[in-house]
């Protein structure tokens, strides 16, 4: 069974199985993300350079400019993706300690 684009979804079903699919492709997108988080974690010196904060402000913009192209909502975009940001960095942190036998 193929997905309907949202246009032609007629159900609720249609549409519950639209979200479904787009889910389990952004699990799937988010933990490769996860692992870019990884290798920064492997490749910055220092702890304090986990957090960039010129960066996170980078990357939001960039989300924004990308939204803007496909139509998503800046009230959706900018707050998910400065929670998903803050995420990768504790994650990315966790990770700095951990690879260095750091841990807690």
């Amino acid at each position: 069974m193929s997905v309907k684009t949202p246009q032609d979804c007629q159900t609720m079903e249609d549409v519950r199985e639209g979200v479904d699919a787009l889910d389990r492709e952004l699990v799937r997108m988010l933990a490769i993300r996860q692992g870019y988080m990884e290798a920064a974690a492997r490749i910055k010196p220092t702890f304090g350079d986990v957090r960039v904060p010129w960066r996170i402000e980078d990357v939001v913009e960039k989300v924004l400019t990308e939204s803007r192209k496909y139509g998503l909502s800046a009230r959706i975009a900018e707050p998910v993706w400065r929670e998903l940001i803050e995420c990768c960095i504790a994650h990315e942190g966790e990770a700095w300690k951990k690879q260095r036998g750091e841990e807690g």
